[in-house]
């Protein structure tokens, strides 16, 4: 029997780190975020700030497109022979992959939603809100410059649609690529949860 997966997607400040975090207590599944990072740069020797950084400073001009590649050969011999961004990205699937057949997880960003797409028991989750409340998270929780705020928010999120399209194919914010979209500005933090954890507990036939 498959183990149950959550991805979640996000835009910047809409509080998806700390809901993924009590959704996995609350379901008792694994949570990953920061710990993907550190097993992929375990992995594959590279840093984990480097790792960290790719998903959300992406521009158009990666070298070439390995979204397929990446699915047909993950070996590591390849990692003298592709462009260094490309190698991370196959390492964290790799990562992600083994994630998902050592036990129930909740997993944060790196396109998880795609590299499990197959996956036969998968709930897929985009977590979004409104621009302002995103500007107040960041400013307020995160410690962003108030200054810098809004070109900081537009150039992650541009940096998220870059890497996601470049790997993926399909748009960032495509309805198609989600079974469940979020709205925080609109249901909160705690509502986000308890929507995800029915959502979850509805498709996965977890005892409610």
């Amino acid at each position: 029997m498959a183990h149950s997966i959550i991805t979640i997607s996000r835009e910047i400040g809409t509080g998806a780190r700390l809901i993924g975090r009590e959704l996995a207590a609350l379901l008792g599944f694994g949570y990953y975020d920061r710990a993907l990072i550190e097993m992929a740069a375990e992995k594959s020797g590279l840093s984990e700030e480097f790792i960290e950084r790719t998903e959300e400073k992406a521009s158009n001009s990666f070298l070439y497109n390995l979204a397929t590649a990446a699915y047909i050969s993950s070996e590591l011999s390849m990692q003298y022979t592709v462009p260094v961004n490309d190698r991370a990205f196959m390492v964290q699937s790799e990562v992600i992959r083994d994630i998902a057949r050592s036990g129930d997880g909740v997993i944060v960003g790196r396109c998880a939603d795609y590299v499990l797409r197959d996956h036969p028991s998968l709930l897929r989750v985009f977590i979004y809100a409104d621009k302002q409340d995103r500007l107040n998270r960041i400013v307020n929780e995160y410690g962003q410059d108030p200054k810098n705020a809004e070109s900081v928010l537009n150039k992650i999120d541009k940096g998220r649609a870059n890497y996601h399209k470049f790997y993926t194919g399909t748009p960032w914010r495509s309805l198609d690529n989600y079974d469940l979209c979020v709205n925080t500005s609109v249901v909160g933090i705690t509502g986000a949860v308890m929507a995800i954890k029915a959502a979850a507990e509805e498709k996965f036939g977890l005892k409610k």
